[in-house]
């Protein structure tokens, strides 16, 4: 014998739940984690053709952590598509809703507000143009 005591059963099984359970929350919202820590553009971004969003509808840009919408009248509206709540990149555009897939914050693409918590701050609103047919978006746009 060693001369420690032995964990009961209950400890052990205690200590390695709480260890998964902490790795998981720290892949899903940390730092190159699946979703990770994203920014929004601090440059002007060229996300594309100005036809790829028509009067009435919107489109994620995943890879430049923006959302833009076009109204009725032709008007452009651009956000940060990063999560107010924990700084997760926001990669889903569901009908008429972006959801964040570290805690399930929802947003309206089309005005940035919050349609459901933990978030409690709207989306960030960026600057954005249309410019020789292509869409410009960001600080400086």
């Amino acid at each position: 014998m060693s001369g420690r005591p032995v964990p009961s059963r209950r400890t052990v099984l205690y200590s390695a739940a709480a260890v998964s359970v902490t790795g998981l929350g720290a892949a899903a919202c940390g730092p190159g984690g699946e979703s990770g820590v994203a920014a929004a553009p601090t440059a002007p971004v060229d996300l594309g053709a100005e036809k790829e969003v028509a009067p009435g509808s919107v489109k994620l840009y995943r890879d430049h952590n923006v959302v833009v919408g076009r109204d009725e009248d032709g008007a452009l509206k651009a956000y940060s598509t990063v999560c107010t709540h924990a700084g997760c990149a926001i990669d889903r555009l569901e009908e008429d809703r972006l959801v964040c897939p570290c805690h399930g914050s929802e947003f309206d693409p089309r005005t940035g507000e919050v349609l459901h918590a933990p978030a409690t701050v709207p989306l960030e609103e960026l600057r954005v143009k249309a410019s020789g047919g292509r869409l410009v978006a960001g600080p400086g746009a």
